[in-house]
């Protein structure tokens, strides 16, 4: 466990008690509609009024968008991320230099076994045999335990990305995790996303620029030609869409 990650569960065991899942549908039901078309600044403002100490924000350090955008709103707010031991040098930088230079919170979390012991439990390379397994023991669960003190998160989950993906709310209610979540950039374009970059200097993961639009775990991911879909790097050769975290 790293020590972030203990400083993560620690700070979840002192937190207010939360809503029930009952009260939590119910914010859903009555502000889903309201907020559909509200600023993303709007959005979040709103979630961390909602929800207070129990709101955070998740961020796979592809780019720091979202992370930047509350850090604006809320300063110091919590972002939760997932270290799965298979992540490339360059997202690591990317969580590295957010924590530097944002007003946030940056938690890693990491998943219950290193990469070697889940070998040692499973087989080497589980990401081959097994990759719905392995998304879940390395992303599904660890995000489910970190969220275990909140009772909303906020992703940079986007309709612009995948087909998968075009329903997505802005506010919705995860059933699987007990969760409001919060989508603030749901509505945006990828021309969108671009121009709050360049007009903040927000940080992005050099592998885009590298030909990886969308980025993974580096044994799972691959480049991507230009014009294809942005995420047909992501399990490429296989059925395989998400890793399970936002299905």
């Amino acid at each position: 466990m790293s020590a972030a990650t203990a400083r993560a569960r620690e700070a979840r065991g002192t937190r207010t008690e939360g809503r029930s899942p009952e009260e939590l549908r119910e914010i859903v039901s009555h502000w889903g509609a309201e907020l559909e078309l509200a600023p993303a600044e709007v959005i979040i403002e709103w979630a961390a009024a909602t929800f207070g100490e129990r709101f955070c924000v998740t961020s796979s350090m592809a780019d720091a968008v979202l992370s930047h955008l509350a850090s604006k709103v809320v300063p110091g707010i919590e972002v939760v991320f997932l270290d799965t031991g298979y992540h490339f040098a360059e997202t690591l930088g990317t969580a590295d230099a957010v924590r530097h230079t944002m007003d946030v919170d940056l938690l890693t979390v990491t998943p219950v076994q290193s990469v070697a012991e889940q070998d040692a439990t499973y087989g080497k390379d589980l990401y081959k045999t097994d990759p719905d397994l392995c998304c879940k023991l390395r992303k599904v669960q660890p995000l489910q335990e970190a969220l275990a003190g909140y009772d909303a998160w906020a992703t940079g989950l986007r309709r612009a990305e995948t087909h998968n993906r075009v329903i997505a709310p802005v506010i919705g209610w995860d059933a699987k995790k007990g969760k409001v979540k919060v989508s603030p950039l749901a509505r945006w374009t990828d021309e969108q996303v671009e121009k709050y970059i360049q007009d903040n200097g927000v940080l992005v993961n050099p592998l885009v620029y590298d030909g990886y639009p969308s980025i993974g775990c580096w044994p799972c991911t691959r480049r991507v030609a230009p014009g294809d879909d942005p995420r047909s790097g992501r399990w490429a050769g296989t059925n395989k869409t998400e890793c399970g975290i936002h299905s």
